[in-house]
């Protein structure tokens, strides 16, 4: 399709009025000027009559001589709309209340009252030579024959823009379709207009259905942020109307994370991860089939590139993962691992899933460290076979363990200052008439912040003929990482004998 539709971002207005979101001026400014890289047609930049701190940032986005068009808000009062014409905008967008209820409860005037001062506001505005777009409040729930009378009189009298506000968002996409058709029957010149929030979750599926129904215009917010559930999310709307509809909008895509990312940071309000478009997890992959597919051919499990958005793909490593996604993820952080390592390395990374663990890049490189720098099992003499730890308050910690070492088992038991320290004498007295060591380097470090953090244990273990060794182990328990790795340490100690044989 190539018919011309209009991005109105409201942002700086609708967006800010989010529950305690609060931007300064430069913040607003800041935001203004990546929506004008983005390339909104509109920018909203905000309430004028709201406040001095609003009225000096409207004014100074619409004087900073950017290519969107600068708008401010209005009610359909003269110092409202005094107010936002002394900003310099481009457009004023003036609204007033329609619906029953709004009139009886908040505004306490007739139809014939409202219908009167939305005409004169429209003319006064046209008078100062801007643009006019204007709002009935809560048109979704206004009687049909009295908001057509009204929208179809302001734009008799030079209202540019026609604005269909579901206020409270309980307007359906079938009943938005043929609200739209209903005013564009009265709408002129006038380019109909959609405002959908998301009370029910439909603001991108109404504005989308408007704009279906011949709204030349949509209201978004980036992230979708506003009052209470929010507004339809402009990311949301343009990737839907050009890619399942084929509109040309001219936003360029690439900056849509981008902008994202820096309305969340200004405004505090982080984004869903399974948010649609710009989330963390909207082009990540966790399941092995899907991993598998999309390294083949993306298309497989992404309806669109992600570099189009301006993001990256990313596979997961969790117990859903797969030995081709590992793969792929480990060769994409310069990692190369045998056949034999790469399934030790996907059993380990599915056995921290089981446990709840989420393996991140810092996780998977510890543990395929720990793995290629193994022995091999054909090589391994010593493997272990159980240990037991016991310790608590007012108890000395004890471990016991049991390893089979040349196809001979071995048992003992040792006490220490605390459960590594026992695990270390015990598998030292384990193998005292056989190999003796002692550990001469011991480092811990937690490889991720939080409590699961994986363990990465280091070791550096010595013979009685000063031969040493060293190996490191990642895992999320402590005493049985530091097992692991003392373990390892020795067979590699009785790996270099060998050779040195």
């Amino acid at each position: 399709m190539n018919k011309r539709v209009y991005v109105f971002d409201t942002t700086l207005r609708d967006g800010e009025q989010t529950p305690e979101v609060g931007l300064t001026i430069d913040d607003k400014v800041q935001i203004a000027n990546q929506l004008d890289r983005l390339g909104v047609d509109v920018i909203e930049a905000g309430f004028p009559i709201s406040s001095e701190g609003e009225f000096l940032a409207v004014k100074k986005i619409a004087g900073a001589k950017l290519n969107s068009k600068i708008c401010g808000l209005a009610r359909a009062v003269k110092g409202d709309m005094d107010k936002a014409l002394d900003t310099g905008v481009d457009r004023v967008h003036v609204f007033i209340a329609t619906s029953d209820i709004h009139l009886k409860h908040k505004l306490k005037m007739t139809r014939e009252e409202v219908y009167q001062r939305a005409i004169e506001s429209v003319e006064y505005l046209k008078g100062h030579g801007v643009e006019v777009e204007f709002s009935a409040e809560d048109a979704t729930r206004t009687d049909l024959e009295f908001l057509k009378q009204v929208y179809g009189e302001v734009a008799r009298v030079g209202a540019d823009y026609l604005d269909i506000a579901d206020t409270v968002g309980i307007m359906n996409p079938e009943g938005m379709a043929k609200l739209v058709e209903s005013i564009k029957s009265v709408s002129g010149r006038s380019v109909i207009s959609v405002h959908c929030h998301n009370d029910f979750g439909l603001a991108t599926s109404n504005t989308i259905a408007g704009v279906l129904a011949g709204a030349g215009q949509f209201h978004a917010t980036i992230n979708g942020i506003g009052e209470r559930a929010g507004n339809a999310s402009l990311e949301e709307v343009v990737m839907a109307l050009e890619f399942l509809y084929g509109y040309k909008l001219g936003i360029n895509k690439k900056l849509t994370y981008e902008t994202s990312r820096l309305v969340s940071r200004l405004t505090g309000i982080y984004v869903q991860p399974n948010k649609a478009i710009v989330g963390d997890n909207a082009f990540g992959h966790g399941a092995g089939i899907h991993t598998h597919g999309l390294i083949e051919e993306p298309s497989t499990y992404e309806s669109i590139n992600p570099e189009m958005v301006g993001k990256k793909r990313w596979l997961v490593a969790g117990k859903y993962a797969g030995s081709h996604g590992i793969k792929a993820q480990l060769e994409s952080l310069g990692i190369k691992p045998k056949e034999e390592q790469l399934k030790t390395i996907v059993l380990k990374v599915k056995e921290l899933g089981d446990k709840g663990k989420v393996v991140t890049d810092t996780d998977l490189v510890a543990i395929a460290s720990s793995v290629i720098g193994q022995v091999s099992a054909e090589e391994r003499a010593l493997s272990l076979e159980e240990f037991i730890v016991v310790t608590g308050h007012k108890v000395m910690p004890t471990a016991s363990i049991k390893v089979k070492f040349d196809g001979k088992e071995y048992v003992a038991s040792q006490m220490g200052v605390g459960p590594v320290d026992a695990a270390m004498k015990a598998i030292q007295e384990v193998l005292k008439d056989t190999i003796k060591v002692s550990l001469k380097e011991y480092r811990i470090d937690a490889v991720t912040g939080g409590s699961d953090a994986l363990a990465e244990v280091t070791v550096r273990v010595e013979d009685a003929n000063n031969l040493q060794a060293s190996a490191r182990t990642a895992g999320p328990d402590i005493v049985q990482t530091s097992v692991e790795a003392m373990l390892e340490g020795i067979n590699k100690l009785l790996l270099k004998r060998k050779y040195q044989a």
